[in-house]
């Protein structure tokens, strides 16, 4: 697993979200209490993370909620989505009906689809990588993949009016793999850095009991599966094409003998 280059979260911004996400309702003075810090901080960080103001609203008592649980079913989570639902749900549906639920989401989501030719072309392509992985999972391996989530098109802020959409994210009982897809077949840094740019406010999404395991997926490619540098740190970044997808999960989770 690799983050970032940089931090874009402190240790506190996540314990805040984790316990508003876990209640049904807390108060700044009770987050501040509970965490041994100042109100004036947790109020700060209130208004001052784009994430956490999308993420996070107040009640007319001055409670605070999470529009996203940190827990299964992740409550919320669909309404960030373009499509979310279990692998099961995902592998049942014909191409037609799940592309145009994906189309509905993003509109829904505010996912501009104006260049629908080129995006109708990739998102059949991460589905059909997609498919094929489990298929690959099903055939090689007893690993149960039924209590599995997938997301497709999942938007995060990235600050005010700059938006950024994670191409899939598959969440099993406690990993998240973001995949980042591209139809080509070489390795892009710049590519490896986008992959790579999800991992904080996934943390924040899911919590610390889950880890993040990113991946830059080339569908132009065959037989690959490598890593790469991000950025300029000493941190590396799986890097496959779509027949070799398995092996970041195997890289994880260890289901091959």
């Amino acid at each position: 697993m690799s983050r970032g280059e940089t931090q874009l979260f402190t240790p506190a911004e996540l314990k805040i979200y984790s316990l508003i996400s876990r209640r049904e309702g807390i108060k700044a003075r009770e987050i501040a209490r509970e965490l041994g810090l100042e109100k004036s901080e947790i109020s700060r960080w209130m208004v001052s993370s784009a994430l956490m103001r999308e993420l996070c609203y107040q009640d007319r008592e001055y409670n605070w909620h999470a529009l996203v649980r940190q827990k299964p079913p992740y409550e919320g989570l669909y309404e960030f989505s373009g499509w979310y639902g279990t692998v099961p749900e995902f592998m049942a549906e014909d191409e037609s009906t799940w592309l145009n639920e994906l189309e509905q989401g993003c509109r829904r989501i505010g996912r501009n689809l104006n260049d629908t030719r080129g995006l109708i072309h990739s998102f059949r392509d991460c589905r059909e990588t997609m498919r094929h992985l489990f298929a690959d999972i099903r055939e090689m391996s007893v690993l149960d993949t039924s209590g599995w989530e997938i997301v497709f098109e999942l938007r995060l802020n990235l600050r005010r009016m700059i938006r950024i959409y994670a191409d899939v994210l598959v969440i099993t009982p406690d990993r998240v793999f973001p995949l980042e897809f591209k139809m080509k077949n070489t390795v892009d840094p710049a590519e490896v850095l986008q992959a790579a740019k999800y991992v904080p406010y996934l943390e924040i999404l899911f919590g610390s009991e889950k880890d993040i395991f990113p991946a830059l997926v080339l569908t132009g490619a065959s037989e690959l599966f490598t890593e790469a540098p991000i950025g300029r740190t000493d941190c590396v970044l799986p890097v496959c094409s779509g027949d070799m997808l398995f092996n970041v999960f195997n890289e994880a989770i260890g289901f091959l003998a």
